[in-house]
């Protein structure tokens, strides 16, 4: 028998941009997989599972009950935004170290978040709930131009729009209602103030309450209207992470979220830290990763830390930068080529990966007709000391990689 203690990990994700969570994870601990598809990538990872459909509650909850009859579990944890609340009432039947049901909702619904953060004094951006395009009109004659029409609850960006004229808000409610209809929870839409400036996000760990901010990512986003993310960098001796970390840990609190890890979105407008959102997981697009290659910070384990009441080591052993870049086609259609310069990967030891998620032959759609999931064929990662030597060779290195596509008819 193992002397590790055993940790429930649910819905661990796909291997691409979330194998490297599990993988980490399971480096310090027994994992018990509660997942929704026969495991395949996962089985070197775990010691355990059952198959179970994610979307529905009440399985998740009995088969969660189940494993824990068969295990001792020390905690339960999940970076699955779709499955916080579920897995925050699994805990709380297990009797397991968790953020509240309550505060999960609040977390997952953007316009609950919203009123906290003005309860509490977080500057945010102002935010009105419409359910028919009248009231996103009169929402928009409220807050002025431009806009942000944007689901209730989602992730992604997915259905996230900005509306500049009045003749644009049928198509983008339109478009924002068809992203919202996708959640589990809150199928709302909602109209929001425009927040102007760049766009970052503080990587953060909560342990009994304090927040600790580890690394601020700084995000490059795709063409407007869209919010579509293309692009993060991650640097260790960032000097804006001094300046945003009070913010995000106020917004941490103001939801009342007690122990976790956190990707906090905000804009700096007018150099000032402005709210977006809470998501109380670690971040999408190999964040994560990112972190651990400039800091030596590893957020995998400090959320299985946490989840099982440890206080998790939150020391820098790195100080260098990492970035990522999505790979897009200039225009949607039938993926036709996809490549890189191979001498070019062979001698470049700062190129740390480069993932290919689509096959030739397959269909690429950008926004509108698409989201993320559908527009990506790609990614690759790249180190180096500081931000602007990781732009530089981010650069670099997409004059050697190759995405094309073949308009279809």
């Amino acid at each position: 028998m193992s002397a590790r203690p055993r940790v429930l990990v649910v819905s661990p994700g796909d291997e691409t941009y979330r194998g490297y969570i599990l993988e980490q994870v399971a480096a310090a601990y027994d994992c018990v997989l509660l997942t929704g598809d026969e495991p395949s990538w996962e089985k070197p990872f775990i010691i355990d599972h059952t198959v179970v459909d994610l979307s529905d509650p009440a399985a998740l909850l009995a088969c969660g009950r189940s494993l824990a009859d068969r295990h001792d579990l020390a905690g339960v944890v999940t970076w699955d935004e779709w499955n916080l609340v579920p897995i925050a009432c699994l805990a709380r039947a297990l009797g397991l170290t968790s953020s509240s049901v309550e505060v999960m909702r609040a977390c997952r619904n953007k316009a609950t978040a919203r009123t906290l953060f003005a309860r509490h004094g977080v500057p945010s951006a102002a935010s009105m709930k419409a359910r028919t395009l009248l009231e996103a009109g009169l929402a928009t004659m409220t807050l002025g131009y431009p806009a942000v029409i944007k689901p209730a609850a989602s992730a992604g960006s997915i259905g996230v729009i900005r509306v500049d004229r009045p003749e644009e808000l049928p198509a983008a409610f339109a478009f924002a209602s068809a992203g919202a209809s996708r959640s589990r929870e809150d199928t709302g839409v909602l109209v929001e103030e425009y927040l102007d400036g760049p766009e970052v996000s503080v990587e953060c760990v909560t342990h009994r309450g304090v927040t600790t901010a580890v690394a601020v990512t700084r995000k490059q986003l795709g063409p407007a209207p869209y919010f579509d993310e293309t692009g993060h960098t991650v640097d260790a001796a960032d000097p804006l992470l001094v300046q945003v970390a009070p913010a995000a840990a106020a917004a941490v609190k103001a939801l009342g979220i007690t122990d976790g890890v956190q990707h906090v979105e905000l804009r700096l407008v007018d150099g000032r830290p402005r709210l977006i959102e809470v998501n109380a997981r670690v971040g999408g697009d190999m964040i994560g990763h990112l972190v651990l290659l400039a800091t030596g910070i590893d957020l995998p384990k400090a959320a299985a830390d946490l989840a099982c009441g440890r206080a998790p080591n939150l020391t820098p052993t790195r100080s260098g930068a990492a970035g990522i870049r999505m790979l897009y086609p200039a225009a949607s259609g039938t993926l036709t080529e996809r490549h890189i310069n191979q001498p070019f990967a062979a001698h470049t030891p700062w190129l740390r990966q480069v993932q290919w998620i689509r096959e030739i032959g397959d269909q690429l759609v950008l926004p509108p007709g698409g989201d993320l999931f559908t527009a990506r064929a790609g990614f690759y990662i790249v180190t180096g000391r500081n931000t602007a030597e990781v732009t530089e060779r981010l650069d670099t290195a997409a004059d050697e990689i190759t995405v094309t596509t073949r308009a279809d008819r």
